[in-house]
């Protein structure tokens, strides 16, 4: 069996972030954990990473609907133990349930600050006439 060189994550990690992501999602859509900061959210799982051993789940979340959105991330990983036990039903095929790790999802504020780069003056007058229409047809 030879292992690729890429750096990335396996199918393997991938696969079982995936169906991670799905049971933690149940778990907090059914409102289980007893906190005030969480009841008060709803919470968004967009992406699960998994360690290359499968025994550390890092859970890429974002809180909508509340302002500070680090408390209630701060609240997930104080409640991340009893997230686990939640959640071991779902995953019971896995050998190691693993450690549930909370991390606040910026992703979608770098794409937003990308779009205004993008579509700022600046990068407007570098673009070609051509350039400048194939953007307009796209939006």
């Amino acid at each position: 069996m030879s292992r690729s060189t890429t750096s990335g994550p396996s199918q393997r990690m991938l696969r079982v972030g995936e169906q991670v992501r799905h049971a933690l999602s149940e778990t907090l859509q059914r409102g289980e954990i007893i906190d005030p900061v969480v009841e008060n959210a709803v919470v968004s799982v967009s992406e699960v990473r998994m360690s290359p051993d499968l025994k550390i789940a890092t859970a890429f979340v974002s809180p909508l609907g509340v302002s500070d959105t680090d408390a209630v991330v701060e609240a997930l990983n104080k409640h991340a133990r009893f997230i686990r036990g939640r959640v071991s039903g779902a995953l019971r095929q896995m050998k190691y349930m693993p450690e549930f790790r909370f991390r606040l999802d910026t992703s979608f504020d770098n794409f937003a600050k990308i779009n205004e780069l993008l579509k700022s003056p600046e990068v407007a007058r570098d673009l070609g006439p051509d350039e400048q229409n194939n953007n307009k047809d796209e939006e």
